[in-house]
């Protein structure tokens, strides 16, 4: 009886050891994702990010959506436009002063990005696992594209 109750309690230590394991994804490509509250410029944030502002390529415009709160911190978006079509979309803000908030938002940002440019429009679909992101991320997306009046 006495093995018995060592073995059944070292197999749930085991059990409960392997599923409260976590692996690092936190990796991510550079330029992929900015800090919550900073710009992808170096810090300098417009003074109104609803403005659109000229690119040097002269008929780019880029176009920052609101920052929208979300449960984890807030999320912005910033589209550049040429010739009437999004062909970039970077987020300027992201939820990530958690681990598992670089974890997450690692792997959506890119995703979200480059759906945003292939549909043109807000209508992507959400990243699974990063719903607050992705409802965040389609806001302000809406948001530029407004401002852009695409």
């Amino acid at each position: 009886m006495r093995r018995i109750t060592v073995w059944v309690l070292s197999t749930i230590t085991v059990v409960v050891l392997l599923f409260s394991y976590r692996t690092s994804t936190s990796s991510r490509a550079p330029g992929t994702v900015v800090a919550s509250g900073t710009t992808g410029n170096g810090g300098a944030a417009n003074a109104d990010p609803g403005v659109g502002s000229a690119s040097t390529a002269g008929a780019s415009r880029t176009f920052t959506g609101d920052a929208v709160s979300t449960r984890y911190g807030p999320v912005q978006v910033q589209i550049t436009v040429a010739g009437g079509k999004v062909t970039k979309s970077v987020v300027t803000q992201v939820p990530w002063s958690e681990r598992r908030d670089q974890e997450i938002n690692a792997q959506a940002v890119p995703v979200l990005n480059q759906e945003a440019v292939q549909a043109q429009s807000a209508r992507i679909d959400m990243v699974s696992g990063a719903t607050y992101t992705s409802d965040g991320y389609l806001r302000s997306l809406q948001s530029a594209l407004d401002q852009a009046k695409l």
